[in-house]
């Protein structure tokens, strides 16, 4: 019964996160239609030439043709509103746009599960036993993260292990950076476009989950199961989104988004805490590139949200833990918004530099591998910048949030901060 309890509180919750996160795609450009925000009506209007006095005077035959030409675009103009606007139906496209993220995130968590029972107590041990120092903090928060292709659940591991005193405050530091590189993983997949392929990853996973004799199998085929409705749904959304291609208000949304990058990360930390993942909000982003309707700024300055946006769940996580817990909550939270700040002061530098990056590996401008690869700089420039200062920061914390009384610097602490200078 408390099974069933629980797993009725995760279809619900999951169904009201994919309406809210539904609106806030497809109404600000409906509203903005309505409403005229972002740009103003078009007017169509034809001017008449005054003839020349040294011109022959056209013919009745001549002046009729002519009248035709011009009023001929005015004509066009008006079919192709009339036709945009029965392109766009609201209600289809929202109920197309929030059965692909039920599909997406209910992949996502499906995918989640099966990976953290395959491989979540190894993780502990990995990560307990491979963080002597900084440097192998960094490459062991990244293995993590990839292979259970979450940030969030990589960190809420560390996190739980400083509060047990399986890893220390100063060993916890390595692992979080790592798991910022080790998200964007995920992003280079989806960047590949291999939505098509979904429905056969999703049969296998099918007949794995109750086909398979042992756990290891069922887990698999949940992995799989999870990772072809992942991409499964994101191809849903595509679908749904597709009447944008064309529409004024939304294109002009995301180039006002391009211009005000600050807005762009508002709303790209916003959908992040609403759909409560980061590695979603950059995969719906990169599917959304990919069709066009987001540009190279707009998806770089909604990406930066999304890498603040995801500290919502670790400091949920910190919620009642040691203090030494709390300080790796916000070493993740001081971390993220600091390299966002700088992400949106020099946003243009970046799309310059993912452009040049991709351009390395092919000719040819595709925006979605643009902003997967614009997310992979960022990350690493930014652990760059921090983790030779990694036991400064962690002096830093520690007189911030200062030690309790039962909290003990035992030898293990004094040892693994010795590797860490």
């Amino acid at each position: 019964m408390r099974y069933l309890n629980k797993s009725r509180n995760k279809i619900f919750n999951l169904l009201v996160l994919s309406f809210l996160a539904t609106i806030l795609i497809v109404v600000p450009p409906l509203i903005g239609a309505r409403y005229n925000l972002f740009y103003p009506s078009l007017e169509v209007s034809v001017q008449a030439q005054t003839p020349n006095s040294s011109e022959v005077e056209p013919t009745p035959a001549a002046t009729e043709e002519q009248q035709q030409q011009k009023n001929q675009p005015a004509k066009n103009a008006s079919e192709g509103e009339d036709k945009k606007e029965e392109k766009l139906e609201p209600f289809k496209m929202t109920m197309g746009a929030i059965g692909g993220l039920v599909l997406f995130l209910y992949g996502v968590t499906r995918m989640a599960e099966g990976l953290e029972a395959i491989a979540g107590d190894r993780m502990k041990e990995i990560i307990g036993h491979f963080t002597t120092n900084r440097y192998a903090g960094l490459a062991t928060g990244a293995a993590a993260t990839t292979l259970l292709d979450s940030s969030s659940v990589t960190i809420i591991i560390t996190i739980a292990m400083v509060s047990a005193g399986l890893l220390t405050f100063v060993q916890s530091l390595g692992v979080v950076l790592g798991s910022n590189i080790g998200t964007t993983i995920g992003a280079q997949i989806v960047a590949f476009k291999i939505n098509e392929y979904a429905p056969i990853v999703m049969f296998i996973g099918f007949l794995l989950t109750f086909i398979g004799k042992t756990d290891r199998l069922k887990n698999i085929g949940l992995v799989l199961l999870g990772f072809g409705l992942l991409f499964f749904g994101l191809d849903q959304i595509e679908s749904a989104m597709e009447p944008f291609e064309t529409y004024q208000p939304f294109l002009k949304l995301m180039e006002t988004l391009g211009e005000k990058p600050l807005l762009g990360a508002g709303i790209g930390a916003l959908f992040t805490i609403l759909v409560q993942s980061s590695s979603a909000t950059v995969a719906i982003i990169v599917t959304l590139a990919s069709q066009g309707l987001i540009s190279l700024p707009a998806g770089i300055a909604l990406m930066l949200g999304a890498e603040v946006g995801t500290c919502a769940d670790t400091l949920v996580a910190t919620i009642g833990r040691e203090r030494p817990a709390v300080r790796t909550g916000i070493f993740h939270l001081l971390f993220n918004l600091t390299t966002a700040t700088l992400g949106i002061l020099f946003a243009s530098q970046l799309a310059a530099l993912a452009q040049w990056f991709s351009s390395l590996f092919g000719p040819g401008e595709d925006v979605a591998r643009e902003i997967a690869n614009a997310q992979l700089i960022f990350n690493v420039l930014g652990v760059m910048l921090v983790i030779g200062f990694l036991p400064l920061i962690a002096k830093g914390l520690e007189k911030v949030i200062p030690k309790g009384k039962d909290e003990r610097d035992s030898a293990f602490d004094r040892n693994s901060r010795s590797d860490y200078n």
